[in-house]
């Protein structure tokens, strides 16, 4: 059974995203309205009450995450005035090294220790490290659409060229020309920029064993690259995950699943084709000859990727997928005005509806269609 609870009036504009802390208890939520607000969960009536509420940005906020706990109350939030932001507790800093507007930003897992990586519509992946509690210093800036990939693909492709589209902006009192520039930037030809279209997203990997790994979407492609990190060499794409159709639409959310002890990964994109997929992931082995020399031919350290799983139920563009706490679970909102729940069973390779919510019933007939399973094959 799916409970809900609802939080009326929450802004006074659009709500962009919504983050709930390590424990569940408490939610960060921001909206067109520049404002960021954290809400208190009441165990006892289950209501939430507003905890803290401030003008964070410039501009519309789009995207929020929460730290680990272990380093405190630590939020950061990503904006179309071209910045990040870290909060804590009467104390914040800012980084403002993009040449667009911020679409994803989301902190390191812990073991990595405090980093956090953003995403922005000039198609760059910034990775900054914590130095001191104020301080954050830019570790890395990769250029996504032209970052070095080995032959490594689920499918070759072809980078997207666009030109950015003009977009106005529906927050009253945001500086109108602040916005502008940040939509209308002109940008390298090869960027595949194109803000009404594009997608911009990313997600850190969660297992530690593999390293410093992010699954990130840019532009108009509706390719996902995974990008590793290393203080050793410079940043490359071990694999490029594609759809198999150029025309397919962009990337607009990235969900790397908790591995929970499984041999492969599991990485959820949403795009605005109306698609949700799942992508199975399986790491390669370490390339070794019989005679304990590496193998000149590299076949078996190769990283492998299919899809497992391909929803169009939303029939409209998807904003945002997410994992459970095990990556059993997976949740998928769309333009329907309806968030999606789907389950895999034990095998894996059977996905099937575990229930939506919405705001409207749902129709009789759409309901039957979704009760059925999908067969993804093993």
């Amino acid at each position: 059974m799916i409970q809900t609870g609802l939080i009326p009036n929450a802004h006074g504009d659009l709500v962009t995203d919504a983050a709930y802390d390590f424990y569940g208890t408490r939610l960060a939520t921001c909206s067109l309205d520049q404002r960021i607000k954290i809400w208190q969960l009441d165990e006892q009536n289950g209501k939430w009450a507003v905890e803290d509420d401030w003008k964070a940005h410039d501009a519309a906020v789009s995207k929020l995450s929460w730290a680990h706990p272990e380093f405190g109350s630590i939020i950061a939030s990503a904006s179309f005035d071209r910045t990040v932001k870290v909060w804590e507790q009467l104390l914040s800093s800012t980084a403002n090294h993009a040449r667009g507007t911020v679409r994803g930003v989301e902190f390191a897992p812990h073991h990595f220790g405090l980093k956090l990586a953003s995403i922005s519509t000039d198609n760059h992946l910034r990775v900054y490290e914590c130095l001191e509690p104020t301080a954050w210093q830019l570790s890395e800036e990769i250029d996504v659409q032209t970052i070095h990939s080995p032959t490594q693909h689920s499918r070759a492709y072809t980078a997207a060229i666009a030109t950015p589209t003009q977009t106005t902006s529906s927050t009253e009192g945001a500086p109108a020309s602040l916005v502008a520039q940040a939509l209308l930037q002109q940008l390298p030809r090869n960027t595949g920029n194109r803000e009404a279209d594009g997608g911009w997203a990313l997600s850190w990997c969660k297992d530690r064993y593999w390293g410093e790994l992010i699954a990130c979407s840019s532009g108009t492609s509706p390719v996902v690259k995974i990008v590793q990190l290393s203080p050793s060499r410079r940043p490359e794409t071990i694999l490029a995950l594609s759809p198999g159709n150029e025309n397919d639409g962009s990337v607009t959310s990235v969900a790397w699943a908790p591995s929970c002890g499984r041999s492969y990964h599991l990485i959820a994109t949403a795009s605005r084709d109306g698609r949700v997929r799942v992508w199975r992931v399986k790491p390669g082995e370490e390339p070794t000859a019989e005679n304990g020399t590496e193998a000149e031919d590299d076949e078996e350290g190769r990283w492998e990727a299919r899809i497992v799983a391909d929803f169009g139920e939303h029939k409209s563009s998807v904003g945002r997928v997410e994992w459970n706490i095990t990556g059993t679970v997976l949740s998928s909102a769309g333009n329907d005005g309806k968030i999606r729940l789907w389950k895999a069973t034990s095998g894996g390779s059977i996905w099937r509806p575990a229930g939506s919510i919405g705001v409207e019933q749902t129709e009789p007939e759409e309901k039957e269609k979704d009760d059925g399973d999908v067969d993804m094959g093993s």
